[in-house]
């Protein structure tokens, strides 16, 4: 069914948790998707958001609850005992239950583990724990379905379905060796059309297959499994034995959330905040770029007292400051934004430097000469100043160029020395081309008029 949370429906739900109407929120959130649950106990207070949790259906219940906001949920943890937080790990996949688990003090994680009633599961999900959380062994999940490449169609399907009662989607057959290296990709539609005494051996694929290693970067993850189109990719250890599968409703949560750092990098937050996350966070993250900014105003003032006796003499000039510091910003945020884009999504690599600079320089000198066009038509014909005029125009044209070639060199650059290029865009581009369309517009304006 299809669900619009709005304001009256959480008037009318708080209406009836204080009447405690447990059978009718109960009927009606079992039939709601765990996305929309979870989004409505994120709009409950915590006591309210408890008391509608406990009605659930206990799978219903665990997946609600890795859709959570990762901040609310760690707050909502707090609510329940190590006994009713394992009940709900012993619901999860394995990959889930460690996210779980690794939001928890070390002390609560161990004392849920030892509430868990499935003692493999709980030891499945240690393995886990072992590996860095941003790591392809972090995102993956240990239920998976294989086959032996010796057996036969007949026994691979009954076999399958011994494994499918703790593989809630099935995408892909993994073959393995007797030492479970993995060998290749058996489709589900090559099973069901092969004669049952077939070996598996005969009819798997071994070609151009996909898979990571356990140490590999879940953003390496994202990108092969975007560039080939995968729905699953298999994880193997140094030894190439099959360890485990990563699905593609877990890429595409480390794709939004690079995404999100990307935008909150380029905006000035140097830290993951979330609408939640408290006053101190939020300040804590905002205040390194907003004190950038500052000194690079500081600075801009500098530039213009230095010119003090320039603007005493051509009052006109102060005019279009804010036009020539703020083109130079957007031009360079512009560029800088493409070239960002490109690198995270491997468009063009190192050895495209000088053709993407190129580029830029080209795109610069046209957009430079489109604005100096038509500041010198603006100033000449409605400030009669002809040596205003041209320093407007030259000035502008090499502000342009100039902020087109930067914005597109720093995250270059900044890309080569391992640094995220996000850092280039927003309040650090911005600041460093006011700094230098500044110093450009009084050169100009001191050649033109001195």
């Amino acid at each position: 069914m299809k669900f619009e949370l709005t304001k009256k429906y959480l008037e009318d739900l708080e209406a009836q948790i204080e009447r405690k109407e447990e059978a009718s929120i109960q009927e009606f959130f079992n039939q709601l998707h765990s996305a929309d649950i979870a989004d409505i106990l994120e709009n409950l207070d915590e006591s309210e958001a408890k008391f509608v949790y406990e009605l659930l259906d206990e799978e219903k219940a665990a997946v609600a609850l890795m859709e959570l906001d990762d901040d609310f949920r760690q707050g909502f943890l707090k609510l329940f005992s190590a006994q009713e937080i394992a009940e709900q790990v012993d619901q999860l996949d394995t990959d889930d239950g460690a996210d779980l688990l690794g939001q928890l003090e070390d002390s609560d994680k161990q004392e849920v583990i030892s509430q868990m009633e499935d003692q493999e599961h709980a030891s499945e999900i240690i393995d886990l724990l072992r590996y860095d959380e941003d790591s392809a062994g972090g995102l993956m999940q240990t239920e998976y379905i294989i086959a032996r490449e010796k057996w036969n169609v007949k026994r691979c399907v009954i076999e399958m379905r011994k494994q499918a009662e703790e593989v809630e989607k099935v995408y892909s057959i993994y073959v393995v060796d007797d030492e479970d290296r993995l060998m290749g990709i058996l489709s589900l539609r090559r099973l069901l059309f092969a004669e049952p005494n077939a070996l598996i051996n005969e009819i798997y694929s071994s070609e151009n297959i996909h898979y990571v290693r356990t140490n590999e970067s879940k953003e390496t993850v994202a990108e092969i499994m975007e560039k080939y189109d995968l729905v699953t990719i298999p994880v193997v250890d140094m030894q190439q034995k099959l360890v485990g599968r990563i699905t593609i409703d877990d890429v595409v949560d480390v794709i939004r959330e690079e995404a999100e750092r990307d935008f909150q990098m380029a905006s000035g937050i140097s830290e993951n905040v979330e609408s939640s996350s408290s006053i101190l966070k939020n300040t804590r993250s905002r205040l390194p770029w907003i004190l950038i900014g500052l000194a690079g105003g500081i600075m801009s003032s500098q530039i213009i007292k230095g010119y003090e006796s320039t603007l005493s003499f051509i009052p006109s000039l102060a005019f279009f400051i804010p036009l020539i510091a703020s083109t130079a910003g957007n031009i360079g945020v512009q560029s800088s934004a493409i070239v960002v884009q490109g690198l995270a999504s491997n468009d063009f690599q190192m050895k495209g430097i000088m053709t993407r600079v190129g580029k830029e320089s080209l795109i610069g000198m046209i957009v430079g000469a489109i604005c100096a066009l038509v500041i010198f038509g603006f100033s000449y014909f409605f400030g009669g100043d002809d040596k205003l005029a041209i320093t407007l125009a030259t000035s502008l044209f090499v502000v342009v160029l100039f902020s087109a070639v930067l914005g597109t060199l720093i995250p270059l650059v900044l890309d080569r020395l391992k640094i995220d290029p996000a850092l280039a865009t927003g309040p650090f581009i911005t600041t460093a081309n006011d700094i230098i369309g500044l110093s450009i517009y009084f050169l100009v304006a001191y050649l033109v008029y001195f």
